[in-house]
């Protein structure tokens, strides 16, 4: 932990200590708290949010292999920097956003999440794949998990004060009695969106003083066609080699899965916590407390990940997120123990996906197999988010409200996650093997 403030350890490269602030304040945004209820207020209704996000996810789907073939033709620098300037744009265009404002809401909203995902995509592989590098340029490649580590720990205390903060600052009661004002929630609205436009600014000054890695596999392409030409071949022979790789195929697929669904919950965590009766300046904690857990979860993830093999990681997990869906099911009220493990237990699967494929991956296509990554969880989020949308769609026009919708549709997740999971670990439990050395 220390190491990053003092600029020691890996940290004392640049690259690597500029990486773990862009990501602190890339994912640490103060209206995720609050993140359904935003939208709803703003004036959407549930199957315009799920479209919403159907388009987030598609954007990251058609963009995510591109532009890691891009960063690993090009540079990896290139790709957080435009990554950082969409993330301005799509800020600013919340920030904008008419409240009840029919379609150009829609619009703004849509646009925003398509950028979103763009910005996604780039990051998502780039950013890891110039730390990584770096510390291959030094020859302290081994310093990896370290860096992994740190990053995460500091990711989390970042999430821990964009939580509570974000739904402080969301609450006009709260406000009022904190100033002694009289904001109504129209004038709270916006300000965790303000806040995260401010971070945005930050990253891309970050991104900005980054330097790009000297890699020997690089061959400088001088035409933008043979630029895409090259990433193109890079694409089809990297998703070639994930799926013929046998644990590559199973990091890949296994988390795909569990990816999916919680990420799903995640979009509307914030109308759960309605229905389980938290007020809203609770929300907040919520999302605290499990960025505090979240500081341990590297630890562990660590020490499991050296005495056990990815297959029997891949399935604790499963198992662990499977009781945590069910015991969602009957909305028991301030019941959040289930949310919490369910949050803290996608840590864990990042953790474990990204230690085993970087070490997995050549430098020459590390960036693109870790968006064939991406990808794939976007592409099972994507898929998973259109069959809910409809399900929800059903539901909330006999119920007449997103949280009655929601209560209805979750036994359809939990049942759902049962089969597919039980599906892949009965193909892929044979196979496991010993993690990578």
């Amino acid at each position: 932990m220390r190491d990053l403030l003092s600029r020691e350890g890996p940290f004392r490269h640049r690259n690597v200590r500029l990486y773990a602030w862009f990501s602190v304040l890339y994912n640490a945004r103060a209206y995720y708290p609050v993140f359904a209820i935003f939208f709803f207020a703003l004036g959407l209704d549930v199957k315009q949010f799920f479209l919403m996000n159907m388009v987030w996810a598609a954007a990251i789907f058609l963009l995510e292999v591109p532009s890691g073939a891009i960063a690993d033709t090009i540079g990896r620098k290139h790709l957080v920097v435009f990554a950082s300037a969409l993330m301005v744009v799509e800020m600013a265009l919340l920030l904008l956003a008419p409240q009840n404002g029919g379609w150009v809401l829609l619009t703004m909203c849509i646009l925003n999440r398509l950028l979103s995902g763009a910005s996604e995509a780039a990051a998502s592989g780039a950013d890891q794949s110039l730390a990584y590098d770096t510390l291959v340029e030094h020859g302290d490649e081994n310093l990896w998990d370290n860096v992994l580590a740190t990053t995460m720990r500091w990711r989390s205390i970042g999430f821990f004060v964009a939580m509570i903060v974000g739904a402080l600052v969301y609450d006009p009661k709260f406000l009022n009695w904190l100033f002694g004002t009289e904001f109504t929630q129209t004038t709270t609205l916006r300000i965790p969106v303000a806040i995260v436009f401010v971070q945005s600014i930050v990253c891309l000054r970050i991104t900005l003083h980054m330097r790009e890695p000297v890699r020997e596999d690089i061959d400088p392409c001088p035409l933008l066609g043979e630029r895409c030409a090259t990433a193109l071949r890079l694409t089809l022979r990297t998703a070639a080699w994930v799926f013929k790789t046998p644990l590559a195929a199973r990091i890949v697929l296994g988390t795909l899965l569990i990816d999916s669904v919680v990420r799903n919950f995640v979009t509307i965590n914030s109308e759960y916590y309605r229905l389980i009766k938290l007020p809203e300046f609770s929300f907040g904690f919520i999302g605290a407390i499990t960025a505090a857990l979240g500081f341990f979860v590297p630890t562990i993830a660590k020490a499991l990940i050296q005495r056990y093999s990815p297959t029997t990681n891949l399935a604790f997990l499963a198992g662990m997120v499977l009781v945590c869906l069910l015991a969602l099911i009957p909305a028991i009220p301030f019941m959040v123990l289930p949310i919490i493990i369910l949050f803290t237990a996608f840590g864990f699967m990042e953790f474990l996906s990204s230690s085993t494929l970087n070490r997995l991956a050549d430098s020459s296509q590390r960036a693109t197999v870790l968006s064939v990554k991406g990808l794939a969880w976007n592409l099972g989020y994507g898929a998973l988010a259109m069959v809910y949308a409809g399900v929800l769609g059903c539901f909330e026009s006999e119920e007449g409200s997103p949280g009655g919708a929601l209560l209805r549709g979750l036994p359809w997740q939990a049942l759902y996650f049962a089969v597919t999971t039980g599906l892949f670990l009965a193909i892929f439990w044979r196979k496991a093997t010993k993690p990578p050395s």
